[in-house]
């Protein structure tokens, strides 16, 4: 991507200007990011992916302040005759990760790779019938709001008192303080960094696009990362076993020898040294596929003379030794690792490109075709 070119999408600022003045730092407006904008998917194919048990759906109904609860969530399956009429306001439902399950949304989610990979989430999609909106909230990640149809009004603010409302089924502030307001339209965005409050209320039947990221709490990385290696630390360290030959006569016998206490330490850290297994776990994690992600193995496949794409569901990675995919590692170097990166920058290989593999990448890309976690090109 060339990150120094104006982008209409970011009201023609580049990438770079964007990611140096705007990311993770404040709010930013675009007016016509994508102009003549149209929903991607009908309501009713929007409501389709919302009976699938295979899909994450939620339904958010506002019952009015007068209610003991003014606030109701469901969680789907939705069959059509289970949602409110679409008269009835103050409704809205939630899709998730529409960009693995339609093209279409994909190719959107494609035009935000200015920021790594590593840190794109998913696609959301809202539907909202008059008035409707999930409450005064804020996000822990970046979160661009695109407006595909209708309007929508947006209040949003710094936020200082976190404090959230007691007895809700969803995190609303207990005092939401605003202090910007808009009206987004069909093709205008919004981009809120993390932890910035926003309420927005639909004024009419609108559709909302939330193209979110990732942002891993550290706690639960190092929990992921110290699983990983634990699986990999057979084959990555030699085995040294415990040995206390000076051990003395044990007066108090339930105490931990401090030495075994500094050998355990010992391992953690020899573990934890090693660049290579740490960064290889890592890509791992990160590449894995989203759990609702099913991938169709492919019996007969017609091999790489046509080019191939990474199909929608899966997550390729790398770094300067290793290329992730789908929570796996290839060790890369040479022409092959500069044609691999380019299939997980570009997300496909022409047949030219394909033929310039050497044997043993071709059959490793074969194989990754037969498991479906690559297509043919079209």
């Amino acid at each position: 991507m060339q990150v120094d070119l104006p982008l209409p999408l970011l009201g023609g600022l580049s990438p770079a200007q964007f990611m140096k003045r705007y990311w993770h730092k404040k709010p930013l407006l675009i007016r016509q990011a994508i102009p003549g904008m149209q929903p991607l998917l009908e309501r009713n194919e929007l409501m389709d992916l919302a009976a699938r048990d295979d899909v994450q759906s939620r339904l958010v109904i506002q019952q009015g302040d007068a209610a003991k609860q003014p606030w109701r969530l469901r969680h789907g399956p939705f069959t059509r005759r289970s949602l409110p009429p679409f008269k009835q306001a103050g409704w809205t439902l939630l899709v998730q990760s529409v960009d693995l399950l339609d093209t279409r949304v994909q190719d959107l989610r494609e035009q935000f790779r200015f920021v790594p990979d590593a840190r794109l989430d998913d696609v959301m999609i809202s539907y909202a019938s008059d008035g409707g909106g999930v409450g005064p909230h804020f996000d822990s990640y970046d979160v661009f709001l695109l407006q595909a149809q209708g309007q929508r009004r947006w209040r949003i603010g710094r936020q200082k008192d976190l404090r959230l409302q007691e007895g809700m089924p969803l995190k609303i502030l207990a005092d939401f303080t605003p202090e910007q307001e808009f009206v987004l339209e069909a093709g205008d965005m919004l981009y809120l960094p993390p932890r910035y409050a926003h309420d927005g209320v639909a004024q009419g039947e609108c559709m909302t696009y939330s193209i979110g990221f990732r942002a891993p709490d550290q706690v639960e990385l190092a929990q992921a990362l110290l699983q990983g290696m634990a699986e990999q630390l057979a084959d990555a360290m030699p085995p040294k076993r415990y040995r206390d030959p000076e051990q003395l006569a044990a007066e108090c016998p339930a105490h931990i020898p401090a030495n075994l206490q500094a050998f355990a330490q010992e391992a953690l850290f020899r573990a934890l040294r090693d660049p290579d297994l740490l960064s290889r776990t890592l890509g791992e994690h990160l590449s894995e596929p989203a759990s609702a992600v099913w991938f169709q193995p492919q019996e007969s496949v017609c091999g790489l003379e046509h080019g191939i794409c990474l199909d929608r569901g899966t997550r390729m990675l790398y770094d300067a030794k290793y290329v992730f995919i789908n929570g796996e590692s290839f060790e890369a170097s040479g022409r092959d690792a500069h044609l691999v990166r380019q299939l997980a920058d570009r997300h496909f290989l022409d047949a030219r490109e394909c033929a310039r593999l050497s044997p043993g990448a071709a059959q490793l890309l074969g194989q990754w075709l037969e498991c479906g976690w690559l297509q043919v090109l079209q």
